[in-house]
């Protein structure tokens, strides 16, 4: 049996010298970070390379770099602390965020009183920016807008350079949480000046259970977690070294290599879309997916021909093909809920029909994804 990995937006094969880093850090500096000693000074070195290192590609500050255990976090600790510590009272946001954003906006909003508000959205997907500035003008709090760059379901890529000068113009801090673009696009926080951005390793070949938060310097945040001083007092407890080096050497080897790898990997996007379209009468792309410039080239999200009972076995049938895709985002696959994004976007007699999300990396190849169509087509023509 063939097997094809086509679920890369929720987690992807870690590169080979980036188990080597780890595999050295796990062996060789097991010392604590915060212990005064020659093994535990080595380890505090290799952090602070890290993070000097991560601030470089983004043309931020180190200080403005803080290790987490990965996206939910960072976006949890940022939403939380612009509450807590800035005096933000209301957080304007849209209902296709990553859970991580919209279920800790909603807390924020029954526990601390936050004005919780939505941004209008487009038929495919998109923000409307004309209604976020009547957002930002309702009233004088202090405001917080989180808009993710690139949509983890279906793709998009929202505007972020006008949605940042329209948050600054009207004074309101933004977040974007970037777990699907850092390590696929480039970054310039200069040139980008968001206040809050988040990433996860894992979304670039780097290992699990690791990201970090970029917070603007000066920005008066206290700690989320306390009982030590690590990452500048924002963020107490040990720090997992072999899991910051992993995701160093990741980081590094998505950048220097991102041009020839994004290339490559929008021709298998291409490829994926024009057989589809070839073999599968009547198949369409949710969002914005099947659009090569409004969407990220690593994924697509497809609506396939066929009714609601057979749509419930499609994704047990690829599995049993060997095919690993998804019908919504990881983080919700064993909920009987369904997509919230496709819910936002779709007519009822739309989400009849089952929708894939199919995303790509380096390791996939066009005739893993011949393979990929001649079962959809024998499982939608049968």
């Amino acid at each position: 049996m063939n097997k094809v990995y086509l679920d890369n937006a929720a987690t992807t094969q870690v590169r080979e010298n980036v188990i080597a880093k780890m595999h050295e850090a796990l062996s060789n500096f097991y010392g604590n970070p915060s212990s005064t000693h020659s093994y535990g000074r080595s380890a505090k070195t290799g952090i602070e390379t890290a993070r000097k290192t991560i601030a470089k590609y983004l043309r931020a500050q180190p200080s403005e770099i803080i290790f987490t255990s990965g996206g939910t976090e960072a976006d949890n600790m940022i939403l939380r602390g612009a509450v807590r510590d800035l005096g933000v009272g209301t957080i304007i946001t849209s209902r296709i965020e990553h859970h991580a954003v919209l279920h800790t906006a909603e807390e924020l909003s029954l526990d601390a009183g936050v004005k919780l508000r939505f941004v209008r959205l487009d038929a495919f997907g998109n923000p409307e920016l004309a209604h976020l500035e009547e957002l930002l003008k309702i009233d004088d709090t202090k405001k917080l807008v989180s808009l993710m760059h690139v949509n983890n379901e279906i793709g998009n890529k929202i505007d972020i350079d006008a949605i940042c000068q329209i948050c600054h113009e009207y004074h309101a801090l933004f977040h974007s949480d970037t777990v699907q673009s850092i390590g696929h696009y480039e970054w310039d926080v200069q040139k980008t000046p968001a206040d809050f951005l988040t990433a996860a390793a894992h979304k670039f070949h780097g290992p699990k259970g690791v990201g970090f938060a970029y917070i603007k310097k000066k920005n008066g945040f206290r700690p989320m977690i306390s009982g030590g001083a690590q990452e500048r007092g924002f963020r107490a407890g040990t720090e997992s070294f072999h899991n910051i080096v992993g995701l160093e050497e990741a980081f590094v080897a998505a950048y220097d290599k991102l041009e020839v790898e994004k290339n490559y990997i929008e021709e298998l996007k291409k490829y994926f879309i024009d057989g589809l379209v070839r073999e599968i009468p009547g198949v369409v792309f949710n969002g914005h997916s099947g659009d090569i410039a409004k969407s990220t080239y690593s994924l697509v999200n497809v609506r396939l021909p066929i009714g609601k009972e057979k749509g419930m076995m499609v994704l047990f049938h690829l599995d049993l093909k060997g095919i690993a895709c998804s019908k919504g985002s990881a983080c919700q696959s064993g909920s009987d809920s369904g997509s919230h994004v496709l819910s936002e976007i779709l007519s009822g007699q739309e989400l009849e029909k089952p929708s894939l999300r199919f995303s790509f990396s380096l390791y996939n190849t066009k005739e893993e994804l011949d393979y990929v169509i001649g079962i959809l087509k024998e499982f939608i023509d049968n």
